[in-house]
């Protein structure tokens, strides 16, 4: 009789045990499994549900715009006063519904190359106004024209050729000229052959962004998809921020940190930036970036919503901004599993640099540099509920599963072993009494 109630505890610690072990077990193996499954969907290569979705996004992505429109642009022409404007938005567009055009793998580095087609379509219904609304905005050809040719005779040709066209440092566009195009006065005169159309945006419709190299994650899964190069060149990174639930899934926020944005002096990375010695004090400023090699030498600078980050001076000469972290940073929320980035918001400013000019009438009056802010827009998308709804019962679903076994049996087999490891001791004790 003793040595079957002694024979059972044993069993049953022994069942507990196993069950111990194959709940410790199940962690690395079943995780490794579910990663071996989900991998073989989520690489960007032909044939996977990720590369399909990918190539044509099934996420409606929008693009708001928000204008600064200038309220006082005689005082600061005539007395180069701080410039007061006053936001205006949003203005919506739907963009990134079409497919990725010329797609090429390159095994060597495991990424995958492409084409985005550019297309902007207007959504009323997102919108405070329409593309007819008007604007006092800069004018982007004399500002850009006295920056592109300092030579002062030029200037004196150009400075005639601005007064005939009636063109001034500011003036009055639509919202549709302003970001799409529109055929410049002063440009029209202009003698050599030269771009008459001007536009913030422009060229844009029926053209393509790029060449993008994002990595197609064969090697790891945790960067699939994640941008390498951005035509050749070094990309804006992210960091860490915090754990969020989106729609259930628990995704990682990444966002563009101010180091992005700051200046030399305290990042070296961001040299290539800085060339402009004058409206940056020697490169030490912080909070815009100077991308006019990439604009064929015309002054735009690009910075975080309403010099979110930058250093006072960048804004000193303008009056109306109001920066904060929850409306003007960039994010990324990713979900860490399959590195899939399901919501993200993208966030900048454009500005145009302006300086007095002796030679161009227009611009006489100016005492000092602008850096003058045009407008800036938000780039967002978030997954849909249809689509998060099966992300949670393919993706998630499974790994909380998983994990929820693992720690059952994990649980279940500890208190097993130990409650009837207890008991035969607790036996043996007696017996031996």
């Amino acid at each position: 009789m003793g040595c079957d109630r002694n024979c059972g505890l044993i069993t049953g610690a022994v069942i507990g045990a196993v069950l111990a072990v194959f709940g410790g077990i199940l962690m690395p193996v079943g995780d490794m499994l579910i990663q071996k499954t989900i991998k073989k969907e989520v690489v960007l290569e032909e044939g996977t549900t990720a590369f399909k979705n990918w190539v044509k996004t099934g996420t409606e992505i929008y693009r708001q715009f928000w204008i600064f429109d200038v309220q006082n642009p005689q005082e600061v022409m005539m007395n180069s006063s701080n410039i007061q404007v006053k936001q205006r938005g949003p203005y919506t567009y739907r963009v990134r519904f079409l497919a990725k055009e010329n797609i090429t793998q390159d095994p060597k580095d495991n990424t995958v190359s492409f084409l985005q087609p550019n297309g902007a379509i207007f959504e009323p219904s997102l919108s405070v106004g329409t593309e007819a609304d008007n604007f006092t905005v800069l004018n982007l050809a004399v500002a850009a024209a006295a920056h592109i040719y300092p030579n002062p005779f030029v200037q004196v040709v150009l400075n005639s050729l601005i007064n005939k066209s009636k063109s001034s440092m500011f003036q009055v566009r639509t919202l549709r000229e302003l970001l799409w195009g529109y055929t410049d006065p002063f440009l029209s005169l202009v003698p050599y052959p030269v771009t008459t159309t001007v536009g913030m945006f422009y060229p844009y419709n029926n053209t393509v962004d790029g060449v993008y190299k994002v990595f197609n994650g064969k090697d790891s899964i945790s960067k699939v998809a994640i941008i390498d190069t951005y035509k050749g060149k070094r990309s804006i990174y992210a960091v860490f921020e915090s754990d969020v639930n989106l729609k259930g899934i628990p995704v990682y926020r990444f966002v563009l940190p101010s180091k992005a944005f700051a200046s030399p002096v305290q990042n070296p990375d961001n040299h290539c930036f800085c060339t402009e010695k004058i409206i940056s004090k020697n490169c030490t400023s912080s909070g815009v970036l100077d991308i006019s090699k990439c604009k064929e030498g015309k002054p735009v600078y690009i910075s975080l919503p309403h010099f979110l980050y930058a250093s006072p001076d960048v804004s000193e000469t303008t009056d109306g901004l109001n920066p904060n972290e929850e409306e003007h940073r960039t994010y990324l929320d990713i979900e860490p599993i399959t590195g899939f980035t399901l919501q993200f918001a993208k966030r900048l400013q454009v500005n145009i640099l302006v300086k007095p000019s002796n030679k161009i009438q227009v611009l006489k009056r100016l005492k000092r540099n602008y850096i003058v802010p045009i407008l800036w827009l938000n780039e967002t998308g978030t997954i849909g509920d249809e689509k998060a709804k099966m992300f949670r019962s393919q993706v998630t679903g499974k790994v909380n599963l998983l994990g929820l076994i693992e720690m059952i049996l994990l649980s279940v087999g500890v208190v097993m072993f130990v409650a009837f490891m207890i008991s035969y001791c607790a036996c043996r004790s007696k017996t031996t009494k």
